[in-house]
């Protein structure tokens, strides 16, 4: 009688296998693609630059009323238009059953100052305890006293 050989390492694949790995991170890549914009709250704007902003974290918040002033004056309450003139009865209708009387404007830097201020009028009619109007911070300069930077010799001596 013969002894039985057992084949079973030759049967063991030691090759990784790829094709889950991807399938997993294209599926990944597709949620994060379509959850990505809608991130974003609010009406994208290109704020006004200051050297010293406020933080103001609750801005980002889901539930914080959001208000942007575009560049072509549109006024936008959330993501939806808005004529400034019926702002007043919207967000008094959002601040109704809130104790927190907080409202955020986002306004382009090209905005006219006089849309800004009706903007902030009608909103202050609204009730609002409290108006935050956001920037963004400044970025330092490499040379504070406003001198060019050196620049090197030109030429090979």
């Amino acid at each position: 009688m013969a002894l039985a050989k057992r084949d079973e390492g030759k049967k063991v694949n030691s090759d990784i296998n790829v094709t889950p790995m991807v399938d997993v991170m294209l599926v990944l890549l597709i949620i994060f693609m379509v959850i990505t914009p809608m991130l974003q709250h609010g009406h994208a704007v290109e704020m006004a630059q200051t050297t010293n902003p406020e933080q103001m974290p609750d801005a980002d918040k889901e539930y914080a009323i959001l208000i942007g002033i575009t560049r072509d004056n549109k006024v936008y309450l959330g993501n939806d238009q808005i004529a400034p003139d019926q702002l007043d009865d919207k967000v008094r209708d959002r601040l109704a059953n809130k104790v927190d009387k907080r409202v955020y404007v986002r306004s382009d830097a090209r905005a006219k100052y006089g849309t800004v201020v009706q903007v902030v009028d009608n909103v202050r009619s609204a009730g609002v305890d409290q108006l935050g109007l956001l920037t963004e911070q400044r970025q330092p300069l490499a040379n504070r006293n406003n001198t060019p930077p050196a620049t090197p010799p030109a030429g090979g001596e």
